[in-house]
């Protein structure tokens, strides 16, 4: 089985599980996304915190010039405190609470991304109070679906997300009314862990169908932001190491038909920063079982939750092992049957105190991790500074 570029002999000698991230192949990732971005200079980098808020990991991002593109007030503040320019920031989600509404209106973030007629309203007042101007996008539902996991589709007419398509000229026509909000342009998402870029083509065809609609009305545009969504490949870590930013940025370089000089927005987060984080764990027990093998490992749900809540698959390697390949149902300690990380998994024959390495779990792994049955957090190490 190839295996990654692990340093095991350090792994040794820290208690498991925690996360392990390699900051080169980090470096790489956002060297290819500003070699991409150079060939549009109207396209604009927000990275999605939600995906991973370490400080670590922010600090190298908001270092490589990008943006940030936010979902709760917790996140602006993380933002903030680790070097993204406040005139870089966008602040999206469906639940924005007036404290961290203040907050952002204070700090002087760039977007306000609108999710309803009712939050506009709010943002208004706020803002009055403060005798300030909100600077507002607003969110449209397009329902435009994406081949994903259902749990992680955002761009549908039933999800809790956005202005439904139909409502749009009514809101902004209120946004454009409203004293203390200035509205700037049009926000979409449609889903995450896409592969299938005619999702994106989809989306093109919706935004452009929505702008001549907009010119027809005698409507402002302002700036578009089509959110991310991009996907990596779980299956080859080894391999496909950085995602497919080419393909990524070329559908819309191709498909969207915007006025000159018009600002397009995007928001990657996994495919960013999932395939520089592992989860680092020992296996406890081997344990036959009837007709299975169960390597039982010392990390759980709690550490990476994403296979227990969206079936989601990770590979698997155990790094202290070159014998030959075994079959084995990896699974946690965790007092729940959907502890599991994969099912009828090749590794390497599998031994008490092995070091195995869980792959590409650098997003919505340590961001999502919980002290579910009194389980410590995860601590975090980086390649650039291994005890």
């Amino acid at each position: 089985m190839l295996k990654g570029n692990f340093p095991v002999e350090s792994f040794e000698k820290i208690k498991t599980p925690f996360y392990y991230y390699d900051m080169s192949l980090l470096r790489r990732t956002l060297d290819r996304v500003k070699q991409e971005l150079a060939k549009s200079p109207d396209f604009v980098l927000h990275y999605a915190i939600k995906a991973n808020a370490n400080p670590v990991i922010l600090s190298t991002i908001s270092s490589a010039g990008f943006g940030a593109d936010c979902v709760s007030g917790g996140e602006v503040r993380a933002a903030l405190s680790n070097g993204f320019r406040p005139d870089a920031v966008v602040f999206a989600g469906v639940g924005k609470t007036d404290e961290d509404i203040l907050f952002s209106l204070k700090a002087g973030i760039a977007r306000f991304n609108v999710e309803s007629v009712e939050e506009l309203e709010v943002i208004d007042s706020l803002a009055a109070s403060l005798n300030l101007i909100a600077p507002v996008s607003l969110r449209v539902n397009p329902d435009v679906g994406a081949h994903t996991n259902a749990k992680i589709t955002t761009g549908l007419s039933e999800n809790k997300f956005g202005i439904n398509y139909e409502q749009l000229d009514s809101v902004l026509a209120k946004a454009l009314k409203l004293k203390n909000v200035e509205y700037k342009g049009l926000h979409f998402h449609i889903g995450s862990q896409i592969l299938d870029m005619s999702d994106f083509a989809s989306l093109c065809n919706r935004i452009n169908s929505l702008v001549e609609s907009l010119r027809a009305k005698d409507l402002p545009l302002g700036d578009i932001n089509v959110g991310g969504g991009l996907g990596v490949d779980y299956h080859h870590p080894n391999h496909l190491d950085v995602a497919d930013f080419e393909a990524y940025f070329d559908v819309f370089r191709k498909h969207l038909t915007l006025p000159r000089g018009c600002k397009v927005h995007f928001e990657l987060g996994r495919s960013i920063v999932a395939p520089c984080g592992s989860l680092i764990s020992r296996v406890l027990y081997v344990k036959q079982g009837t007709s299975r093998k169960f390597a039982i490992l010392d990390a759980s749900m709690t550490e990476l939750v994403r296979p227990a809540m969206y079936k989601a698959y990770h590979r698997v390697e155990n790094l202290s092992s070159n014998e030959s390949e075994e079959i084995y149902d990896v699974v946690g300690p965790v007092c729940e049957s959907s502890d599991v990380f994969v099912k009828e998994a090749s590794l390497d024959k599998c031994h008490r105190g092995d070091i195995v390495a869980v792959r590409s779990a650098g997003a919505y792994g340590e961001a999502m991790a919980s002290c579910y049955n009194c389980r410590p957090l995860p601590k975090s190490y980086f390649s650039d500074m291994m005890p």
